[in-house]
C-alpha cells in the first residue's frame, strides 16, 4: 500500500487516508482482522485507543455505584480499566490484579466478559470487592464469567498460580507511603468525611514501608511473580502517579519501568490518564512552585518470555 501524505489536524499528524483504507479493509473482513490475536476490536475501535492521552471517566462521587468504590483511599475507575481489558484481551480470557482493592478490575472483567482474579491484603477491602460484584454487576454477567477474590499477600499468593495461566495483568499498586501524609487533599476529601486515609496497619502492606528503595524492591518481587504467571508475550498495564516527598519530586512511573525491565518486562509505551475532575489545592503558595498533579501514567509492558 502506498504511503499517503501526512496531514496536520488539531496539532496531531495523521496519515488520514492510510487509516481510512485500513478501516475500510477491516470492515470488508467483517470487523476483526484475521491476524488479530490480541483483542476483539475492529480497526475503527483499535486505532483511537492507541492515542497516548486518555481522559479519566468516572461515575461521579454521588453516583449510587460509586459509594463502595470511595471507601478505598486510592480507587481507580472501572471504566478506565475496562478500556485496557478490552484492548489487551479477548472475550473469555483471564485477567489478574495483584492489588485489587475494592474490585474495580473484577467489575470491569465481569461487564466485559472476561474472567478476573484479584489479590487483596486487607480482608475488609476484599469483602467490599465481593459486595460490589453482587450489587453493581447484573447476575447475567456474573454467571457467564468467573470472578475470584483472594485474601492475602500477593508476594506469597502468586506462588500458587500455574506458570503462564494469566492473559493480562492490570493494577494500580500503592504509591509508596504517600497516604500517610495529611495534606490539604486528605484533610478536605477523606478525613472530613470519615473515610480511610491509608490501606491498612498491616506490617506486610507495601504502603507502610518507610524506605523508598526497599519499597521498590518489594514491589518488583510482586511484578516479577506476575511475569511468571503471565503468558509469554502477554501484556501488563500498571496505573501509577508521580508524587512529592517533602521537597523532592519522585518519578515513580519511570522507576517502575526501570526495575521491571530487569525482570523480563519490556516497556512498550506510556498513556497519560488526565484527571480533569480533580480539585486544585494551594500547594506551595505563596513561597514556591509545587504542582497539582492531575494525571496518572498507564505504564504498558510486555512479557519478554
Amino acid at each position: 500500500m502506498e504511503l499517503q501524505k501526512n496531514h496536520k489536524n488539531n496539532g496531531t499528524w495523521l496519515e488520514e487516508e492510510m487509516i481510512e483504507e485500513i478501516v475500510e479493509t477491516a470492515e470488508e473482513e467483517r470487523g476483526i482482522h484475521p491476524n488479530n490475536s490480541l483483542n476483539d476490536l475492529t480497526a475503527k475501535e483499535w486505532i483511537p485507543e492507541t492515542v497516548s492521552v486518555w481522559t479519566q471517566k468516572g461515575l461521579g462521587a454521588k453516583h449510587p455505584e460509586a459509594q463502595i468504590e470511595r471507601q478505598h483511599p486510592a480507587p481507580f475507575s472501572f471504566t478506565d480499566v475496562s478500556r485496557l481489558i478490552t484492548f489487551f484481551t479477548k472475550s473469555g480470557q483471564t485477567v489478574l490484579d495483584p492489588f485489587v482493592g475494592v474490585g474495580s478490575t473484577l467489575k470491569a472483567c465481569a461487564l466485559e466478559g472476561r474472567n478476573g482474579i484479584g489479590i487483596e491484603l486487607n480482608p475488609y477491602y476484599a469483602q467490599l470487592a465481593e459486595e460490589r460484584l453482587e450489587k453493581e454487576v447484573p447476575p447475567m454477567f456474573i454467571h457467564t464469567t468467573s470472578q475470584r477474590v483472594i485474601v492475602g499477600d500477593a508476594r506469597t499468593a502468586l506462588n500458587d498460580f500455574e506458570e503462564g495461566c494469566i492473559d493480562f495483568v492490570v493494577t494500580s499498586p500503592p504509591y509508596w507511603n504517600i497516604l500517610h501524609k495529611k495534606d490539604h487533599k486528605a484533610k478536605q476529601e477523606r478525613i472530613a468525611n470519615g473515610l480511610d486515609t491509608q490501606y491498612s496497619d498491616d506490617p506486610n502492606d507495601l504502603g507502610n514501608i518507610i524506605d523508598y528503595d526497599q519499597f521498590l524492591e518489594e514491589l518488583a518481587i510482586v511484578f516479577g511473580k506476575c511475569s511468571t504467571v503471565l503468558k509469554p508475550r502477554g501484556y501488563m498495564a500498571i496505573i501509577v502517579s508521580d508524587f512529592r516527598h517533602k521537597s523532592k519530586y519522585i518519578m515513580f512511573h519511570a522507576h517502575i519501568a526501570d526495575i521491571l525491565s530487569e525482570r523480563g518486562l519490556d516497556l512498550k509505551g506510556i498513556t497519560i490518564l488526565y484527571q480533569r475532575h480533580k480539585r486544585v489545592f494551594p500547594y506551595g503558595y505563596p513561597y514556591a512552585y509545587v504542582p497539582n498533579i492531575h494525571h496518572q501514567y498507564i505504564v504498558i509492558l510486555q512479557n519478554s518470555k
